[in-house]
């Protein structure tokens, strides 16, 4: 790649990258991807080490290196960020908590606040921990910081009712993907947010396919940063959603009220 292409794009090629939660079913087939596409560094954070995490010796067998980060715990943020933020050129945000129904359906509070916690205020506390040192080395040459990466549901586009409690912490992750946007353009720390389709994960069994398989959100996310994108859509589901809003988000919010794709 010629040093103008690199500029333009965030290619992981050489980079130092940390993804935010080693227990996601997506952290194995990322890490792969990422290493395949020549990064120098995979660290991972895991919360709560003491607890069994089915992916630990898979991403241990790739090299990655599983340091502890909790994203609801202020404290531990921010002492993985004194020990990495000088080195992670790349943070790709893989925290999620993820419940199914609605306000309604749940009858109380509970989930709604993990998914606050994780989804939305976890997002915050890596960017006031993370952001200024990165912010900081975007100039550094071939291992400057260049790209923050959060990974939502296309329902933060438009809810999902099978998911709406859980679709309204997204719509509040991607409002503040767009503020740390316009915090970070400055420096020139890009910000790409990756919308995904249902996954195929335990969660969305209960919704008909097609899903997105973690080796597919991974190429999706790689190629995404190779390009220089700032939204990346992964899986028919998102791609379609999106024209759809595009074309009348009245319409698409209507269809789904009335049952239709989950997100």
């Amino acid at each position: 790649m010629t040093p103008l292409m690199r500029e333009l794009s965030a290619d992981p090629r050489h980079r130092r990258i940390l993804i935010t939660d080693a227990r996601s079913d997506l952290a194995p087939a990322l890490a792969s991807a990422l290493l395949k596409a020549g990064a120098a560094a995979i660290f991972a954070g895991e919360a709560e080490g003491w607890r069994p995490n089915p992916h630990r010796a898979a991403l241990e067998a790739l090299g990655v290196t599983i340091l502890p980060l909790d994203v609801t715990d202020t404290a531990s943020v921010r002492t993985l960020a004194a020990e990495l933020g000088g080195k992670t050129d790349i943070l790709i945000n893989t925290a999620r908590f993820l419940r199914p129904g609605g306000a309604l359906a749940r009858g109380d509070t509970g989930f709604a606040r993990d998914e606050i916690e994780v989804n939305y205020l976890g997002l915050m506390r890596l960017a006031q921990a993370f952001g200024p040192a990165m912010c900081a080395r975007t100039a550094d040459g071939v291992n400057s910081a260049v790209a923050w990466v959060n990974i939502l549901s296309a329902g933060a586009l438009v809810n999902a009712p099978e998911f709406g409690a859980f679709s309204a912490s997204q719509a509040a992750a991607w409002s503040l993907s767009q503020s740390l946007r316009a915090e970070f353009r400055a420096s020139g720390l890009r910000v790409m947010t990756v919308f995904t389709g249902p996954t195929d994960d335990a969660w969305h069994q209960p919704l008909p396919p097609p899903k997105v398989t973690p080796k597919a959100l991974a190429r999706d996310v790689v190629a995404g940063l190779q390009q220089g994108l700032e939204d990346v859509w992964s899986g028919d589901v998102a791609r379609d959603l999106r024209e759809r809003f595009l074309r009348n988000p009245k319409v698409l919010e209507r269809d789904l009220t009335n049952g239709g794709d989950g997100a």
